[in-house]
């Protein structure tokens, strides 16, 4: 996936979770954060860590499997990738 090093978008998602865990870190420094508070943070960097697993695999299939010479049907993709978020 080296064309993954030009997706800015991508590198802000890795930014982003690196950002939350580091919350998640000192959270559980602190003595005042409540276990909620936790796992509310864990459930986000979840959350997260799926959206940026669909967004690599969309931009695999659009680079490595749909050759240049197939047209993409967008509404296929799309039916796709809203599979793969709901039960991935």
């Amino acid at each position: 996936m080296g064309h993954l090093h030009q997706d800015q978008k991508v590198l802000n998602r890795v930014k982003r979770l690196k950002g939350q865990i580091n919350a998640v870190e000192e959270s559980l420094i602190q003595q005042d954060k409540s276990c909620i508070e936790i796992l509310q943070q864990v459930a986000a960097i979840k959350g997260a860590v799926n959206g940026l697993m669909n967004e690599l695999i969309e931009a695999h299939l659009k680079e490595h499997v749909i050759s240049d010479h197939q047209a993409i049907d967008e509404a296929e993709l799309e039916i796709f990738m809203q599979l793969l978020k709901r039960y991935g």
